[in-house]
């Protein structure tokens, strides 16, 4: 069970200009009383295809926490466009605002944003260079995509196991009272509708599909991560009583074979993590029991 949990986010000036301060009013709820600060962050992702674009706009500690329900404000700055491709300043990005306690990130709001120029004639023929100042942005408040991760707080009690699955699925389980909740139950009731409803596109192709696609957006570290599970291929009727899959047509040395390929392929898929990110001093700030 989760120490702190985040009650609701408000995007306090939407719409606004490209350059305004991204402005949020968090509501939280404490359960016991905490021996650090809360650092929130908010990370803009400036490009589709790579992370090297993502931006740190700001960092903010928040401490001491009473116990209790708290509610604070957050303000950031705009993002630097001369780190951002001038072909991705316009159209749908993501912001991802996330909250660590002692390094350890235990929840992430993700949001979708939409950057347009405030005329339809610019907007139908957008220059070759973006006028910025002519810009605005709409974040997609109504909308959040919220992850949650279980992690150790002050107490051992807390501590979940020493290596923790992974949690992509977390915020299925969210409670209902917990921020993003009623969005993600109405997200599954489209889905289940488009699933019993069958092909959709002028193809045939399922709606679904391109749901999917779309999730690689919200997952992102900049954050954007993409998740695919393989299906193993084998059918339920396969499985022997004693749990083994009966595997015809192969011969032994076949199946050593596939063995020793599948180890190989293994070893190869590790991959090392860029933890280059620039470094940003977090503030504090005060928080404010209701």
């Amino acid at each position: 069970m989760s120490v702190v949990s985040l009650l609701g986010v408000n995007v306090t000036n939407n719409p606004a200009k490209f350059t305004d301060k991204y402005e949020f009013e968090i509501t939280f709820e404490c359960l016991e009383t905490l021996q650090k600060d809360l650092e929130w962050k908010l990370t803009y992702v400036g490009s589709a295809t790579s992370d090297q674009h993502d931006q740190e706009l700001d960092s903010l500690l928040v401490g001491p926490i009473p116990v209790g329900v708290n509610k604070f404000v957050f303000e950031a700055e705009a993002p630097d466009t001369k780190r951002i491709p001038d072909a991705e300043i316009l159209g749908v990005t993501v912001i991802l605002l996330t909250c660590a306690y002692d390094g350890r990130e235990f929840v992430r709001v993700g949001y979708y944003v939409n950057n347009e120029y405030d005329s339809d004639e610019l907007n139908a023929d957008p220059p070759a260079k973006p006028i910025i100042e002519r810009m605005r942005r709409n974040v997609l408040a109504e909308k959040p995509r919220v992850t949650r991760f279980a992690i150790k707080w002050d107490s051992e009690a807390s501590a979940p196991a020493e290596f923790p699955p992974e949690q992509p699925e977390a915020d299925l389980v969210a409670d209902e009272d917990e921020y993003g909740a009623e969005e993600l139950a109405e997200d599954e009731e489209e889905e289940l509708v488009e699933t019993e409803a069958g092909p959709s596109g002028p193809n045939g192709e399922d709606a679904g599909d391109k749901d999917a696609e779309m999730q690689g957006v919200e997952n992102g570290d900049g954050d954007a991560e993409v998740e695919a599970e393989a299906e193993n291929g084998v059918e339920e009727d396969e499985m022997s009583d004693d749990g083994s899959v009966d595997i015809e047509g192969e011969s032994d040395e076949e199946i050593e074979e596939e063995e020793e390929g599948e180890g190989e392929a293994a070893e190869g898929d590790e991959m090392e993590l860029d933890t280059d990110k620039p470094a940003v001093t977090a503030k504090p700030a005060e928080v404010t029991a209701l």
